[in-house]
């Protein structure tokens, strides 16, 4: 498998391996266990830098979904090694600081890494690949990951609504960049993002390219918390500090930003673009920076600083996008902009993530955040606050920080744009600086608030509720390596510049860099320039906004916020909620017969409407083979059942007649020679029957009842409907397809193709295995949710308590089972007879009839049988099996029976055969295809039996 597929590959099995060890190793604390992959995949990106700079990119491709063009193609440019590397080496740092901020006593700490884990794996993937579709895969899967990272603590109100609010704001987003993504498919005809540039001439004047442009900034910026979709993202602090630190400083916030600069290429050189992501970036720049003002909370504080570093940097990535509208020289001055961009995105990361592990230890040592409480804390916390200095200067663009350089070439970059002569009027774009320079004021003064406001002023003990102390040196560690990496980078900035800024500016201007090489050099002196007197009034406006501040102790004010977006979403989720609920009490009355009406009587309408209004369909006359007497006296049979079911004066006589049904369609299949589906449909009837028996004695006495002439007219006419409608399905389906029957496909390649003879078999676990792998995962979901279901119960209190741990069912029997001593004697002969069948129908099931799904199902069954002679602790004792991690183990190993294939760079679930000779048995063939149907054979017992044994227990 390429090297690029197993980075991203690596936390995924990593998370999965965690979740399997859960319950196990508790004196080791789940951090340690994990920290080794952030680290080594650090290392490994780093010996791509000489690689990348060398100007050789990373190109990998796995055969996923050839027909659709979606295939696992990984690319390694300098864009994406610069994420690569904030991704891992961020995360390194977050997984050492967690293990000390995290308290295994007191945490749940096995989900906190598998979702830490699948959203590292999520944001490599994301910045990885060249398929738009995988693409959008892994972004929303950061979503989903970073939805269960920030609900961690889900006890807590505030966590859930900023868990929701963030999913339901950056999926919003995701389905724009989604659709986006589709139109460019059909103005391209491809899903390659390298690709697509290539067309770039070919596509910009197609009506579907500003809308789609526009919808994938919708993506961008919800993603980056861009002003007005910025409100997810305080909300979101709830979350514990080293996921703030991490998904809110250098990953998740900056996929937006990303996402922008990988597709600069494609929209740059159109107005609409340039406009509206510097536009957007500057207004969130300004309004972030005002609000962080507002703030008491410090993780508040900090969530609006970086929503307005966050404007700032896509500010800069859209005046970078200038550079398309020139060549020469004209180009290479607005790209300025761009290299300030990449620059303060690393510097960002770096600074933020270290205040953000700041912030957490000042919570984690005096139990609080509000900046009302703290204060004087500089003698208690010495290096703490050290460290809090130096990456406040740096937030606030003070020297000798690689803060001050990025904030210098944004001042450059925004006077720069004041030369731009393609837009009329040009004046406008004084603007840029202005608002650039008073954003700046802001930050000054707010990064000032930080860290004098905590350390400095009086301290009050009284107000917090213990004594503070100086960190462990474990939490000391990250934001230490993080702050001497903020110096070391104001000192030596042009170790980034050559190794980092100049590939990720290859990747951004591919065009530019393709005629003239890009060279950035970056130095603290270049003499008095309006830079520097711009830098010099921010700090001196800066320290009056904080003196002020201090003054007029602005701190303890209460802010009027009045009508807020905030307000604004929470209204209209309210709103969706009542609406919602108001037309769903129409039509939701609780009775199953109403819902089946409605079901039926739209599938009547569209299926028979479709059917009465489309041309060339035709119900097959003539095409019938000739009918049997044994075919007629086996329908006849079961219309007799079937007609008899609403008679029927009792439950047993109704489930006795449902059984008989049944086992006619198995008679049908039979005389069909179809003994697949026949063996499974007397297997399925045989668990159906026993699942009905169990249920029937939770339920009430049957009673006939009164209902009138207008009541039943209607069903009647619904019921004759639906089945004339189903016929008429049953008789198109025959006479009525334009294709050529896809079954002499498999025919012809079953043996060819799959090296089986078993056409049915071939198809489950081959030709449609996918459709296997899904239906075995949705039937141990639907299992697992009777389960929890029949397990949990609400009290009046709405609190969850476990059915079992009930007073009154102590003295109920538990178990029910049969007192038949003749019916024991033969179910132990029965049982070792049929789960021998079972083995065989497994074993055999590739070239005879049978398979994974028909033996699991006589296993079950034997079981079954079993359970119902000796009763269900016999079973219990005898086979101490847990059916619901047994589903689990199914799922997986079919699941990864289709990642095996990759290593041998075939598409998933390709699976391969051969023959070779074996001891005693001779010539036999050996197939993949069996490992996967291991999974299914495992998870459809697992599936029955959790089923029958929890339905079965339950009193």
């Amino acid at each position: 498998m390429p090297l690029l597929h197993i980075t991203v590959l690596v936390p995924f099995l990593l998370a999965l391996m965690i979740a399997l060890l859960r319950g196990r190793m508790r004196k080791l604390h789940r951090g340690w266990l994990v920290l080794a992959a952030p680290l080594a995949l650090f290392i490994y990106f780093l010996t791509r830098i000489p690689v990348i700079k060398g100007g050789e990119l990373g190109y990998e491709t796995l055969s996923w979904i050839p027909s659709l063009g979606i295939d696992l193609v990984f690319h390694l440019d300098g864009l994406s090694l610069l994420f690569a590397l904030l991704i891992t080496g961020m995360g390194t740092l977050v997984f050492i600081y967690s293990i000390f901020y995290l308290d295994k006593r007191k945490e749940e700490l096995t989900p906190f890494y598998v979702y830490l884990l699948l959203f590292m794996g999520a944001m490599l993937g994301v910045v990885l690949s060249d398929n738009l579709m995988v693409l959008y895969g892994f972004w929303e899967l950061t979503s989903v990951s970073s939805f269960l990272l920030i609900a961690y603590w889900h006890r807590r109100q505030k966590s859930r609504y900023g868990a929701q609010k963030s999913m339901l704001i950056t999926v919003f987003g995701g389905l724009a960049m989604f659709a986006g993504f589709l139109m460019l498919y059909v103005m391209t005809g491809t899903f390659s993002i390298r690709e697509i540039w290539s067309q770039v001439g070919d596509i910009s004047g197609e009506t579907l390219f500003i809308p789609a442009m526009l919808l994938i900034l919708l993506g961008a910026f919800t993603k980056s918390a861009q002003f007005p979709f910025h409100i997810w993202l305080p909300d979101a602090m709830e979350a514990p500090t080293p996921v703030s630190a991490y998904l809110h400083s250098a990953t998740m916030v900056k996929a937006g930003l990303y996402l922008v600069a990988r597709f600069s290429p494609v929209f740059a050189g159109q107005h609409e673009w340039f406009w509206i992501v510097s536009g957007v970036g500057l207004i969130t720049l300004i309004y972030g920076s005002i609000q962080a003002m507002k703030q008491t909370d410090l993780k508040a504080l900090l969530a609006y600083s970086t929503i307005s570093q966050l404007g700032l940097i896509m500010g800069l990535l859209g005046m970078g996008s200038a550079a398309s509208f020139y060549t020469g020289e004209e180009a290479v001055f607005y790209t300025a902009a761009t290299t300030a961009a990449l620059f303060h995105l690393i510097n960002h990361a770096i600074f933020k993530g270290s205040l953000f592990m700041v912030v957490g230890i000042v919570d984690h040592e005096t139990n609080t955040r509000d900046l009302r409480k703290l204060g004087g804390l500089v003698s208690l916390m010495p290096v703490t606050f050290t460290l809090a200095l130096i990456g406040s200067f740096s937030m606030a663009g003070l020297p000798p920080f690689a803060g001050f350089l990025s904030k210098e070439m944004f001042f450059t970059a925004v006077l720069n744009i004041r030369q731009l002569d393609i837009f009329s009027p040009g004046a406008f774009f004084t603007l840029f600086p202005v608002l650039a320079w008073i954003a700046s004021i802001f930050t000054f003064a707010y990064s000032m608030i930080m860290v004098f406001q905590t350390f400095f002023g009086k301290y009050q003990p009284e107000k917090l509720d213990k004594k503070p102390h100086e960190a462990p040196f474990g939490l000391l560690l990250p934001p230490v390596i993080l702050a001497l990496l903020a110096v070391v980078t104001g000192f030596f900035p042009n170790i980034l510049s050559k190794s980092l800024i100049v590939p990720g500016m290859n990747a951004i201007h591919p065009q530019i860099a393709a005629s003239s090489p890009f060279y950035v050099n970056i130095y603290f002196w270049h003499g008095f320039t309006a830079e520097v007197w711009m830098t010099l009034g921010v700090i001196l406006l800066g320290i009056i906004v904080y003196r002020v501040y201090g003054r007029f102790s602005l701190v303890e004010k209460e802010w009027r916020t009045g009508l807020t977006l905030t307000h604004v979403y929470d209204g209209s989720i309210r709103l969706v909620e009542n609406v919602s609920r108001a037309v769903t009490g129409l039509y939701m009355t609780g009775s199953m017969r109403h819902y089946l009406m409605y079901i039926f009587t739209l599938i009547i309408a569209v299926v028979g409407g479709t059917m009465l209004y489309s041309e060339g369909i035709t119900f097959g006359q003539g095409q019938y083979a000739p009918v049997t007497f044994f075919e007629v006296v086996a329908v006849l049979v079961l219309l007799t059942g079937a007609l008899a079911i609403p008679f029927a004066k009792s439950r047993v006589s109704a489930i006795l007649m449902t059984g008989m049904v049944g086992y006619m369609v198995t008679l049908l299949f039979v005389l069909f020679r179809a003994p697949d589906l026949a063996l499974t449909q007397m297997i399925v009837e045989v668990v159906s029957v026993t699942l009905f028996l169990l249920c029937f004695r939770h339920l009430p006495k049957l009673k006939r009842e009164k209902v009138s002439l207008k009541v039943k007219v209607p069903k009647l006419v619904i019921a004759l409907g639906f089945g004339v409608t189903m016929t008429l399905v049953a008789l198109a389906a025959l006479g009525s397809s334009p294709f050529e029957p896809i079954s002499t496909y498999y025919v012809e390649n079953s043996y060819k193709l799959g090296g089986g003879k078993n056409i049915v078999n071939v198809l489950l676990v081959d030709f449609r295995g996918f459709d296997t792998m899904f239906e075995i995962t949705v039937l141990g979901l639907a299992s697992l949710a009777i389960y929890s279901m029949i397990k949990l119960q609400l009290e009046q209190d709405n609190t969850p308590v476990l059915v079992r741990n009930r007073p009154e069912a102590s003295n109920i029997r538990r178990y029910a089972r049969s007192n038949d001593v003749l019916l024991q004697s033969v179910a132990k002969v029965a049982f070792v007879i049929i789960i021998t069948f079972s083995l065989y129908l497994f074993f055999a099931g590739h070239n005879q009839p049978g398979g994974g799904f028909i033996g699991a199902l006589m296993a079950a069954a034997a079981l079954v049988l079993i359970a119902i002679a000796f009763g269900t602790e016999f079973v219990e004792k005898v086979l101490p099996v847990d059916y619901r991690k047994l589903i689990a183990v199914g799922i997986m190993i079919a699941f990864l029976t289709g990642i095996g294939s990759f290593v041998f760079d075939a598409p998933f679930l390709t699976q391969a055969f051969d023959y070779y000779d074996l001891p005693v048995m001779g010539k036999t063939e050996l197939t993949t295809a069996m490992l996967f149907d291991l999974g299914v054979y495992l998870s459809v017992i697992g599936v029955t039996m959790n089923i029958i044994f929890t339905v079965g227990r339950d009193n």
